[in-house]
């Protein structure tokens, strides 16, 4: 089992301008050559770049630094100096970059292919530019402007169309696996999911990328259980499915239950679009509560479903691609990610967090 690299913070900075060129033309045959020097070269950039095969943050937890080059200085004859080489940062889709003094969000990568954050310095001008009719050998040229280092922190929040949300032994991983060629850990107890797991949905031309969340608990939005750590990536999916254990004696009440610990987190959570699905109706009592939930919930979407029956699970996938429409969701795009999530880091390290 592998676990979830989802913050990080890094040092970062863009090269310095290279110096320009104090230099004076030294021809045998040319009479007060004048100022020859020429100009440095540009600092290289600091520029991330969204790779869609990331699916963590785990490479920048072996290397924390990164420097993009200096460019080189000029030199006579009025050679201008090389500019420095980029530096590229490989990011995962859903990365944010924050302040990491503050905390404060300095860009949301969603959506982007490369971003340039840091520029490099600016060339000093060489001596060549500063001559005039009444300074005809300046003995100086301009420096190269410093490039900019600062600390940034990193924040990587899952984005998918579909969310599970559901306390733990829902059935949450056994559906996801149904839907998808993921392989979430399913056992008769609780919190077999630890991390976000996420899988590729599809039906006909239409591809849900789907995200299972670790159960929720009540009093997740104040630190309880495991849900808490990964409450913000709810944040970045285009809807949300709850899923009720109809064999729970307490199963009418987790709705609300449920949405009241998305609402204290965040009330942006309960805005968003939803499906409730009663999960276990192949169990003991199951199919007499689910009658009695969607007569409780019945200006809501509601469906029942059991693992073993896959005529309950088709409409629920129907439900999820009408809920993303024609891949216009909440984050603006339909994401493309591989069905098999596993994340290079171990669970214990990121629980010392």
């Amino acid at each position: 089992m592998f676990g979830f690299s989802d913050e990080t913070y890094i040092d970062i900075a863009s090269g310095n301008g290279g110096n320009g060129c104090v230099s004076f033309r030294r021809e045998k045959f040319v009479e007060k050559g004048g100022p020859d020097g020429g100009d440095g070269g540009k600092g290289g950039d600091l520029v991330f770049v969204v790779k869609d095969n990331l699916r963590t943050l785990a490479h920048l937890k072996i290397i924390r630094s990164f420097r993009a080059e200096n460019g080189r200085n000029g030199s006579g004859a009025r050679c201008y100096g090389r500019n420095g080489n980029d530096m590229e940062i490989p990011v995962p889709p859903g990365t944010v970059l924050k302040d990491a003094a503050t905390g404060e969000v300095i860009k949301d990568l969603t959506g982007l292919d490369r971003f340039v954050f840091l520029k490099g310095g600016r060339g000093g001008l060489g001596n060549y530019h500063f001559r005039t009719s009444t300074r005809q050998a300046p003995k100086f040229a301009q420096p190269g402007e410093p490039g900019v280092e600062m600390r940034v922190g990193l924040e990587l929040l899952v984005i998918a169309d579909i969310g599970f949300v559901g306390f733990p032994n829902a059935g949450k991983s056994s559906l996801m696996n149904m839907l998808t060629n993921a392989r979430s850990k399913v056992a008769p107890y609780p919190f077999t999911t630890k991390i976000p797991q996420l899988g590729m949905m599809r039906l006909g031309e239409q591809d849900v990328v789907i995200a299972d969340i670790p159960g929720i608990i009540e009093g997740a939005s104040q630190g309880a259980g495991m849900g808490f750590k990964f409450l913000k990536h709810i944040a970045r999916t285009g809807g949300l499915a709850y899923l009720i254990d109809m064999s729970d004696p307490q199963c009418l009440e987790q709705y609300e239950l449920l949405r009241n610990e998305l609402y204290t987190y965040s009330p942006e959570l309960v805005e968003k679009k939803e499906v409730l699905i009663g999960t276990k109706l192949d169990e003991d009592g199951a199919p007499e509560n689910f009658e009695k939930f969607k007569a409780k919930y019945s200006d809501k979407t509601v469906y029942g479903m059991t693992i073993y029956d896959d005529d309950t699970v088709k409409p629920i996938m129907k439900a999820f691609v009408d809920m993303i429409g024609k891949g216009e969701v909440e984050h603006g795009f339909t994401t493309k990610l591989d069905t098999d999530a596993y994340y290079p880091e171990s669970l214990e390290e990121y629980e010392k967090r």
